[in-house]
């Protein structure tokens, strides 16, 4: 997933070779829990706030997920309110966000870990985010990419809709109402929200025997995708010209 690839690049600069076996321990961690994990697992030199010190830059720049931009740009067109509640303290939020102001600015309601007593798993923060949004916890909707995210939200009584992180690693996600390949995967109408007008033609599943195209989860993809180049709108329908039954 884009945590390995990313950490994957990291460890190199300290001669280690990341194996991915730790990721299931700091996907949905706060920082300074999964900078804790690394630092003492590979025997980094250097203590967990200066390994964050070093790591956050490379985080912050990345790319949205292919379908990001789509899905919140949709949803934000449509009136639907949005909050943003992650397990970063708000300084790494406001950070990463700077690289990506269109999303910023969506977002109706934006809560970090540093300002609730609890971060994920306690539903905590789901549930202050919809005490923001004004908005009755069993009426939204989650998508989470960890274990302790989706933990979270059901214990807010939320749905939950699961873009793992973590591939090939289905046990972690049976909580989620649903769990999808990629935000290309969305179906919105499912969950009682307007449906796209467009239609992806970049499918999450290549293989003809079904299994997940690794490169989907390359960090080159995220680092060059561009959304409006992988869809195309839904034509109207012609009512000059349909059949007779």
């Amino acid at each position: 997933g884009l945590v390995s690839e990313v950490l994957k690049v990291y460890l190199v600069k300290h001669k280690k070779k990341w194996d991915g076996r730790e990721v299931h321990k700091i996907v949905g961690k706060t920082p300074l829990e999964a900078a804790a994990v690394i630092v003492e697992d590979y025997a980094l030199p250097l203590s967990k706030e200066d390994f964050l010190s070093e790591f956050s830059p490379i985080w912050c720049k990345l790319k949205a997920q292919p379908g990001a931009y789509r899905l919140i740009k949709h949803l934000r067109g449509h009136g639907v309110k949005m909050a943003l509640a992650s397990n970063s303290p708000r300084a790494n939020i406001d950070i990463k966000l700077s690289y990506h102001l269109t999303l910023k600015e969506s977002f109706a309601a934006i809560v970090a870990s540093d300002e609730v007593k609890e971060g994920k798993p306690s539903p905590e923060i789901y549930l202050e985010a919809a005490k923001r949004l004004n908005i009755h916890p069993s009426k939204c909707l989650v998508i989470e990419d960890s274990q302790p995210g989706i933990c979270a939200a059901k214990a807010a009584k939320m749905e939950v809709v699961a873009v793992p992180s973590i591939p090939n690693q289905p046990h972690l996600y049976t909580a989620a109402d649903e769990v999808i390949i990629s935000l290309l995967d969305l179906r919105l109408e499912t969950w009682g929200l307007p449906p796209f007008e467009d239609i992806a033609n970049f499918p999450s599943l290549i293989h003809e025997d079904g299994e997940l195209a690794e490169k989907t989860l390359e960090l080159p993809l995220y680092a060059k995708y561009n959304d409006d180049e992988y869809f195309k709108s839904i034509p109207a329908p012609d009512h000059n010209n349909h059949l007779s039954h």
